[in-house]
């Protein structure tokens, strides 16, 4: 099954490009399954340090050591701290899993919080005064 069919890419109001639902999607429901490419801790400090990828990669590990780029949408869902959706690593299938934790009306972005729990408002890295990209 194609999950991807109700959803596209377009300017956010949040900044850069987000990604919207064309159709209402009910709580629980899984968004995308996004396959992802595994950095070794080589390859992330130098993405990290270098470029910007910086900004679209996902800790892969809870040692903070490697890292992965969500490869569909993946990448390109913004953060908000009052998210609609929320994303899980799955370490044995290669992927980031999607999933609505409210419903989301046709037309909205759809969100995730970076921080990894949905409602974690702890400041994200570019809400720090000091980032500089």
């Amino acid at each position: 099954m194609n999950r991807l069919s109700f959803v596209y890419i377009a300017e956010s109001p949040l900044g850069g490009r987000g990604v919207f639902t064309t159709e209402f999607i009910p709580v629980g429901t899984l968004i995308e399954i996004a396959p992802v490419i595994v950095l070794a801790e080589q390859d992330l400090k130098l993405i990290h340090d270098h470029t910007i990828l910086h900004d679209y990669y996902f800790l892969w590990t809870d040692d903070g050591k490697s890292a992965a780029i969500a490869l569909g949408f993946g990448s390109l869902y913004n953060h908000s701290y009052m998210p609609n959706a929320e994303y899980f690593t799955n370490i044995e299938d290669k992927s980031i899993d999607v999933y609505a934790i409210r419903d989301i009306l046709a037309g909205e972005e759809i969100t995730f919080n970076y921080n990894g729990m949905p409602f974690d408002n702890t400041p994200v890295w570019f809400d720090d005064p000091e980032y500089k990209r």
